[in-house]
């Protein structure tokens, strides 16, 4: 058996969690992962290069004859690391950057939705602060802020109080809590009940379902503090059957891939919406374009197959 040399891009505990799994494969030769962590260095090679450094990346993998890169993170992701990859002919696992948008921006993501007819949330997108303000205060508490771009999991205020939406107006468009990625925001109706993970992996045209995980966001005990990246998370999920999950992929997953491919996008990697089961139905709170953090790490031990083949096909 031909043994391949694999890149993993990435430094969290994501990363560590795939680069576990790739140990376990029997067609894995050497794996480095780029700039790695603590915990990668016992699966393989730490290599001291930026996730967002792609030329050099890019440099390393051509250098070692590295047969296939695999991106991790969302950054490198919305930044273009697959074109860049694809551009020098290089083998590459993730999306494009214009796919890894549905992730890398809220307001983009609730558009595609809203022309798609995709359960969401009702919403408005602004870009003036003033107006941001004056649409929260014509509508009622409690209701939920993000910052439209890329914040590590932590750009969502779920405000109970008018004040509180005010606060995080201007954290977000005021303070630049979150640089560039809070110039725009999403200010959404609040949904009741909970939250689950859903994770597709697509080639473009097909795709395969990963159970359903739920993460668990909130800082603090009894979930009083504000979302981090994710506190841990279970799977499978027992409260969720056959028939919601049926549901999930006619109403979210299939008319997603299909309103991308109306524009012209071919979604490959990982497509992740999180959802609310609430009382007025399922909706899509947001869409990521990688594996969630702490779902990785469920879905690396659940997992039987070889995922080098997954990644492959």
């Amino acid at each position: 058996m031909r043994l391949m040399d694999v890149l993993l891009v990435g430094s969290g505990g994501r990363e560590h969690a795939l680069a576990w799994k790739l140990r376990s494969s029997k067609r894995l030769g050497k794996l480095y992962i780029a700039p790695g962590n603590g915990g990668t260095r016992i699966c393989g090679e730490n290599v001291p290069i930026g996730a967002m450094e792609f030329e050099k990346l890019a440099d390393f993998a051509t250098e070692n004859k590295v047969e296939l890169t695999i991106v991790g993170p969302d950054d490198p992701l919305a930044g273009g690391i697959v074109d860049v990859f694809k551009a020098r002919g290089l083998r590459v696992w993730g999306p494009s950057k214009v796919a890894a948008q549905i992730e890398a921006s809220k307001a983009f993501s609730k558009r595609l939705m809203a022309e798609a007819g995709i359960p969401t949330a009702e919403f408005k997108v602004c870009t003036d602060y003033d107006e941001a303000l004056a649409y929260v205060r014509e509508k009622d508490v409690p209701i939920v802020v993000k910052a439209s771009g890329l914040a590590l999991g932590k750009g969502v205020y779920v405000c109970q109080t008018l004040s509180e939406a005010e606060a995080a107006l201007h954290e977000i468009m005021v303070d630049h809590t979150f640089k560039d990625a809070g110039d725009e925001v999403v200010i959404e109706e609040f949904l009741d009940g909970p939250e689950i993970s859903v994770h597709a992996l697509s080639d473009g045209k097909t795709y395969k379902l990963f159970p359903l995980t739920q993460d668990h966001k909130r800082a603090l005990e009894g979930d009083e503090g504000k979302n981090t990246g994710g506190m841990g998370a279970i799977g499978p999920l027992p409260f969720v059957g056959k028939d919601q999950m049926a549901d999930i992929e006619s109403s979210v997953i299939k008319p997603t891939l299909e309103a991308l491919r109306k524009k012209g996008i071919e979604y490959t990697g990982i497509l992740y919406p999180g959802l609310k089961i609430s009382s007025r139905g399922t909706k899509v709170l947001e869409f990521n374009a990688r594996f969630g953090d702490p779902e990785c790490q469920v879905y690396m031990r659940l997992l039987k197959s070889d995922i080098l083949d997954l990644f492959e096909s």
